[in-house]
């Protein structure tokens, strides 16, 4: 059978979540069938294993993407397998294989921005009712998601007639390193979009001295200026845009991982953090306590002394030695060897 997959979502350059997905499951498929891929520009191939069949058809937010199976039926796919929704599937001799990771657009309705306009304003009109998802995921023979709480999710808004299958997001490899001397640190890796609420752990910052809260991602003077303002004397450390290695060596000594998010469809830096022995304080949404366990202290969204509580009460070495454990235990189970199995299962089946 030849599978196909599309990978049009690699981000040239850093990757982005989707991107990142997408490089960590052709990876590990590719080690247990043949794979063959879709690209839209040949510098996405610098994310894949070397040598795989690729074949270059239009970008995903071209015109042309409604009829983007014209040109993959030229491949001979037997089954293509998209990371997203969106593909285009009109004219199909195909079985085809799509990807809802979650919901968070249809309560917090800003679009990235790094999308053009034109898209953007497609994606606030998408999102306004749930009619137009339904025509896109029954379009497919079978749907993936990368948690249990967006399956849920999925079956409560009816949004699909076809089975739906979970294959978790996983941390990339890395080398395992020891714990470094743990300090007074704690990590948030994610953006600056208003629903991950990065305002929660930020505020706490002012009811923390001597701790710091290292923000890794690339953010904005604006944004960067009025944070500063919310955690009054805190101490914040601005890494815009931490490189992988840099990431790990502040996880590895730090006390926690953090985040006020409000909705997410994972939460990939919680693996990675656990991967390391690095406890979460995080907010209480359900698919936070999905993925973090026992290794979490999950925290009202609006509630900043919950959180400074759930900080402070790391410092108990009997605490936080026993929510590392349960950390490095957790993480265990997210990896792309067994994401690719499932994935693997379903698209032969």
């Amino acid at each position: 059978m030849k599978i196909v997959v599309d990978c049009r979502y690699l981000r040239v350059g850093r990757h982005d979540g989707i991107s990142r997905y997408t490089a960590g499951i052709v990876t590990a498929l590719a080690r247990l069938h043949p794979v063959e891929v879709l690209v839209n520009d040949e510098r996405q191939l610098d994310h894949l294993p070397a040598g795989l069949p690729w074949h270059l058809v239009s970008a995903p937010t071209s015109w042309r993407e409604p009829f983007v199976a014209r040109q993959v039926r030229r491949t001979g796919a037997d089954v293509v397998f998209s990371p997203m929704q969106t593909m285009g599937t009109w004219g199909r001799d195909y079985r085809v294989v799509l990807t809802l990771h979650d919901l968070i657009y249809y309560r917090h309705p800003t679009p990235p921005r790094d999308l053009p306009a034109p898209v953007r304003l497609l994606w606030r009109a998408f999102h306004l009712a749930w009619w137009p998802q339904r025509v896109l995921l029954n379009r497919a023979d079978a749907v993936v998601t990368v948690s249990e709480t967006t399956r849920d999710l999925i079956a409560r808004h009816r949004l699909t007639r076809r089975p739906v299958t979970v294959v978790p997001n996983a941390p990339d490899p890395v080398p395992d390193l020891p714990r470094g001397a743990r300090t007074r640190s704690l990590v948030y890796m994610g953006s600056f979009m208003p629903y991950k609420n990065v305002e929660l752990p930020v505020r706490a910052m002012a009811q923390l001295p001597g701790w710091e809260l290292h923000l890794m991602s690339p953010v904005r003077a604006e944004h960067r200026a009025r944070l500063q303002a919310l955690a009054g004397e805190g101490t914040l450390v601005f890494h815009d845009g931490a490189s992988d290695e840099t990431y790990r060596d502040v996880l590895r000594r730090a006390t926690a991982l953090v985040s006020g998010s409000r909705d997410e469809g994972f939460g990939l830096p919680l693996v990675e953090a656990m991967a390391l022995g690095t406890p979460l304080v995080v907010s209480d949404i359900p698919v936070f306590r999905e993925v973090g366990g026992a290794a979490g202290a999950y925290v009202d969204p609006d509630d900043v002394d919950g959180y400074v509580a759930a900080v402070r009460a790391l410092d108990d070495p009997g605490t936080w030695a026993e929510r590392s454990a349960a950390a490095r235990l957790r993480s265990a189970g997210y990896d792309w060897d067994t994401s690719a199995k499932t994935l693997l299962a379903l698209l032969l089946g």
